[in-house]
């Protein structure tokens, strides 16, 4: 008997084998698969916990103990390299910050806003200059280069968010980019430390506010930029030559030793043609000195930089071990200019809308932001070059994949972000019953240990002392109850003390009379 098989019949028969296969691996895979990470881990438990150490990987665990992963890591790129490393983003240690500060919100005596109720986040800078900056709201984004971090893309993108939100963007110490100034809200220009870092007065004319920087919280001093690292158009319009490298001088050109400040500054006056002129330093213990040459100098504004300040790629060593804090240098800034008409611009480390409504409580004017726009510009972005790279080589200048940022929606991201912070600022404003930036101050926190209260001059919610309250007032608060028992109280102790005289007379006659 001959049995023929059609073709469909065929593909119904290759189908069933095909899922018996698949049902028995998949039946099968679990077992199997448990057996083989059973073996795996057995082996590796039984090496780790019955080898020496010397042939064994928990010896790193002690060593662990005393640094970090990110010691040993940073350990193997100098073995690797020989040369002095570039770390991105900023220092990874934490500081004396805001989170020992709180709100101290007043309840029955002074009632919250209502949640309507509009709030005046604007912010003047430079209110003793010829033509002052104004912004909307107290946050702005931060000095990030053009060319020795950033690419155009990312540039003109924080450019779009700043004017959606109707604050400034800074362009940092990189090669003036031309197309920055007019997609700005408004735009402050870095005199910066470079061999472009004096500026044309064309573009000097494009800012709304100069800011000489003389260092940075994660950076100070000299450094050096390969020419490959800056290849394109940075380099043109930094005025390099090919295979020119870009290197830092100790000052912005024209400033070759402390006693040519004056006649720099007076220059730099003449062309800034009113607007603000700013000074960005590094916070360090030396601060008191430095904003007595800002004054002396008839600076504007001054840029505090504090420790925990981000950067595209510095030494280590200078991220870590150099400055003070930032609410270190506020505090202290704030006591030594007192009532000087200088604005005070902080940054380094300010990531939540608690942090930068606590700066602005003790004296800050505005707060410069860099990570949190930066890393924000790649949202909902990061799948274009995830998980092989980093989210932020979408937006580095000597990344392949720059110009896959997609630029409207990189400066939507930006905006949202900041504006998101500041919808919240508002919000706790409307709880302190404040409506606007020019009434809030330190009485309206509270320092949880003594320490930071000692720093900031808050005052403390231990040690204090409870005022004393008239007798009247005291006795006002008293429920009728508690009034009622007082009386009875009162009365019981006037008729003791009517015994006690009663007493003292029958006592004193004794006394007197005779024997």
């Amino acid at each position: 008997m001959q049995i023929i098989i059609t073709n469909s019949q065929l593909l119904i028969i290759i189908g069933l084998i095909a899922i018996m296969m698949i049902s028995s691996v998949i039946f099968l895979a679990k077992p199997v698969l448990r057996y083989i990470v059973g073996r795996i881990t057995n082996s590796a438990m039984s090496k780790l916990l019955s080898e020496e150490y010397d042939q064994n990987l928990s010896e790193l665990l002690p060593s662990l103990k005393r640094f970090s992963v990110l010691n040993l890591i940073e350990l193997s790129l100098r073995a690797e390299s020989g040369k002095a490393l570039t770390r991105p983003l900023g220092s990874p240690k934490h500081y004396l910050g805001y989170d020992n500060l709180m709100f101290s919100p007043r309840q029955m005596t002074r009632l919250s806003l209502p949640e309507n109720t509009p709030i005046d986040m604007s912010v003047t800078l430079g209110p003793n200059a010829a033509q002052p900056m104004t912004i909307s709201i107290p946050l702005m984004i931060g000095a990030m280069a053009y060319g020795l971090a950033l690419s155009e893309e990312a540039k003109i993108a924080l450019a779009r968010a700043s004017k959606i939100l109707q604050t400034a963007t800074c362009s940092g110490e990189g090669p003036f980019l031309p197309e920055e100034p007019p997609e700005s809200g408004r735009f402050i220009l870095q005199i910066c430390r470079w061999s472009w870092g004096a500026r044309t007065d064309t573009q000097i004319a494009s800012a709304d506010m100069l800011e000489v920087q003389m260092g940075q919280g994660a950076d100070l001093g000299t450094a050096r930029i390969e020419a490959a690292d800056l290849e394109g158009r940075a380099q043109i319009l930094g005025g390099l030559e090919p295979g020119e490298p870009a290197v830092a001088l100790p000052a912005p050109p024209g400033v070759l030793s402390p006693k040519d400040w004056p006649d720099f500054i007076k220059g730099l006056r003449k062309r800034a043609n009113g607007i603000p002129i700013a000074l960005k330093i590094m916070a360090t213990d030396r601060l008191e000195e430095e904003l007595a040459v800002a004054v002396d100098l008839g600076f504007d504004a001054v840029v505090i930089d504090g420790a925990g300040g981000g950067s595209h790629a510095t030494a280590p060593i200078k991220q870590d071990d150099f400055g003070i804090p930032s609410l270190y240098a506020l505090v202290r800034a704030k006591k030594y200019l007192k009532e000087a008409p200088i604005s005070i611009i902080i940054c380094g480390g300010y990531f939540t809308p608690g942090q930068c409504l606590k700066a602005l409580a003790l004296g800050a004017d505005a707060i410069y932001l860099g990570t949190i726009p930066l890393l924000a510009l790649a949202h909902n972005q990061t799948t274009k070059v995830t998980p092989w790279e980093p989210p932020t080589t979408l937006v580095y200048y000597n990344s392949p994949t720059k110009t896959e940022l997609n630029i409207n929606q990189a400066a939507t991201s930006a905006a949202n972000t900041i504006k998101s912070m500041v919808l919240e600022m508002e919000e706790a404003m409307r709880a302190l019953g404040k409506s606007s930036l020019s009434e809030l101050c330190p009485d309206d926190l509270a320092a949880l240990d003594a320490e930071t209260a000692r720093i900031t001059g808050v005052k403390p919610i231990i040690d204090r002392q409870t005022p004393k309250q008239p007798k009247k007032q005291v006795y006002s608060k008293l429920s009728e109850c508690e009034k009622q028992l007082c009386k009875k109280n009162l009365k019981e102790l006037e008729i003791s003390i009517e015994t006690a005289r009663e007493l003292t007379k029958i006592m004193e006659s004794m006394i007197k009379k005779p024997n």
